[in-house]
């Protein structure tokens, strides 16, 4: 388990440091060498910083709603959702991409359906990355630091307080695999949707992003996922991934109570 953790702190590292980058054209291939290479080049991905306001204003009604919301986070403490929550903040593991199982009423992973795990992951980067601008122009304090309540990934803690927060890569992904999931899963499509929308908002949970940082977080990764359908690479990987889910929904996940 130590070594786990290990790993996906030296991972969230690496996407910390690529969603700071000063110059992204300039410092993409050190990260793509430790996040791997999406389907887009840098300079295709959507820019967050003309796709977003700034974030709430010091003294702002929209702060005080941040900072509300954030409070309710920290109440959520030792409950399920934030065990729950605790399990989102994985985006590298084997198991990631299987938090859309039971939304997807299909058994997601390396295994079971490779072709949309590697998909998915293939995305990742490229979700991330294009909330780069904006973060790296605000700059935004995250709430841990500023309420000074724990986190559901402490040993990350170190890394995420200089790491910009607005808007949330994580919740880019999340939304964003949402999305992508909802379209090869029409059927499902309210369903993943809704498991990326709080996919996104465990970052909130998690006290280490705040509400609007969420919110900006799946306007990217909407801008991202409509720029990612203008690639022949992805739309053929879309293709090969809705020919395995056919397949794939003969054998549904266990353990999904009602889902």
């Amino acid at each position: 388990m130590k070594g786990a953790k290990s790993i996906r702190t030296s991972l969230l590292a690496a996407l910390a440091l690529a969603l700071t980058a000063p110059r992204l054209a300039a410092d993409a291939p050190a990260a793509q060498s430790r996040l791997g290479k999406g389907y887009l080049e840098p300079a295709a991905l959507p820019d967050s910083l003309a796709l977003l306001p700034p974030p709430p204003a010091a003294g702002s009604a929209a702060e005080a709603r941040d900072r509300e919301a954030a409070g309710a986070a920290v109440a959520q403490r030792g409950t399920p959702r934030w065990q729950l929550a605790t399990r989102d903040a994985d985006l590298f593991s084997a198991g990631a991409t299987g938090a859309f199982s039971c939304a997807a009423g299909v058994a997601i992973g390396p295994q079971t359906t490779p072709r949309l795990d590697a998909l998915l992951r293939k995305t990742l980067p490229d979700l991330g990355l294009a909330s780069y601008a904006a973060k790296t122009r605000y700059q935004r304090t995250r709430p841990f630091v500023v309420n000074g309540e724990a986190n559901c990934t402490p040993e990350a803690s170190a890394m995420l307080a200089k790491d910009g927060s607005y808007p949330s890569g994580h919740a880019a992904i999340g939304f964003g695999w949402g999305l992508i999931l909802a379209e090869l899963l029409p059927g499902r499509a309210t369903q993943v949707t809704a498991r990326g929308r709080e996919f996104a908002d465990s970052r909130r949970v998690c006290n280490v992003h705040w509400l609007s940082d969420v919110e900006a977080g799946q306007v990217v990764a909407a801008a991202t996922v409509a720029r990612l359908h203008a690639e022949p690479a992805f739309r053929k990987d879309m293709d090969a991934a809705r020919k395995e889910l056919r397949r794939a929904r003969a054998a549904p996940p266990t353990g999904c109570g009602g889902n």
